[in-house]
């Protein structure tokens, strides 16, 4: 709920340019800055936030994860960006830049998780049938495992959130969060 309070008097916006000498710390007193995180975007990040890290703890715990994939995700190795991959990677398989920009990452930055994953089994890279000097990103047997240990905590994670919120409330954020994401 955003707070009315929290907004920027009038007599503090009235003027962009300068502030006048000894003016400054009195314009900032009276300006309220806490709309900076009682906004949307800051309530959707921190529920994502949450989200990913109830289900990085759900397969931390989840017996059909293999235990070295467990133990990473129970130390905190794992992390959000390491669904990145889980989230993008095509069941055919990727390549490096369609996988970066399906993420909304660099090369470089999903070139780092795409060696780490492969380094604990969940990924293997693959000459492309297409492109001999391309290489494609592909699940393996550990990482379709992975994947559906994955798909079972968020349905966990969804259901937790729908039974804390109450289902109305959850289905108008799915329905609205999916329209705007559009």
């Amino acid at each position: 709920m955003i707070n009315s309070s929290k907004t920027i008097p009038a007599s503090a916006s009235a003027s962009a340019g300068a502030l006048a000498p000894g003016e400054g710390a009195d314009r900032v007193h009276d300006i309220r800055l806490g709309w900076r995180q009682a906004h949307l975007g800051h309530w959707m990040h921190q529920a994502l936030q949450r989200f990913d890290a109830r289900v990085l703890f759900l397969m931390s715990r989840n017996e059909d994860v293999p235990l070295a994939l467990s133990n990473l995700a129970a130390r905190g190795c794992l992390s959000a960006s390491h669904i990145h991959i889980t989230r993008h990677l095509a069941l055919e398989g990727s390549r490096l830049t369609e996988l970066a920009a399906r993420a909304n990452m660099s090369k470089q930055a999903m070139g780092k998780l795409v060696e780490q994953c492969e380094a604990w089994g969940l990924v293997t890279r693959l000459a492309d049938a297409r492109d001999a000097r391309a290489r494609r990103i592909v699940f393996t047997a550990v990482g379709l495992s992975w994947l559906q240990a994955f798909g079972a905590a968020v349905a966990q994670a969804e259901a937790e959130f729908r039974a804390a919120v109450g289902a109305q409330v959850a289905t108008v954020v799915a329905i609205g969060l999916e329209a705007y994401a559009a």
